[in-house]
């Protein structure tokens, strides 16, 4: 946990770069936001860089492919670096680590 706190203050340049890009790439929010399920099917919020363009009504969900178009240019590059899962250290320093077992 205080690995990731520390990782997080190193990597916060990257993020408000990051972030400044995807706003002026695309309208919409910066951070995407996702409940998966975890250790134990206990479900937990996820978070990434958002890197497509915000879903439009009617948009159903689809597995994303190398060309999807729906992935910006700015988006593609923070995937291609892993950049976009950055605020998933926020994850890491706010979930428990103990768990039942």
């Amino acid at each position: 946990m205080v690995l990731a706190g520390l990782a997080l203050v190193i990597a916060a340049p990257l993020l408000a770069i990051a972030a400044v890009a995807i706003r002026l790439a695309s309208p919409g929010p910066i951070v995407y936001r996702a409940e998966r399920i975890g250790r134990g099917r206990r479900p937990f919020v996820m978070y990434k860089l958002r890197t497509m363009h915000a879903r439009r009504r009617g948009d159903g969900s689809r597995v994303t492919g190398k060309h999807d178009p729906r992935v910006f240019p700015v988006g593609s590059w923070l995937r291609r670096a892993k950049l976009d899962e950055l605020p998933q250290l926020v994850t890491s320093t706010t979930r428990p680590w103990t768990s039942r077992r």
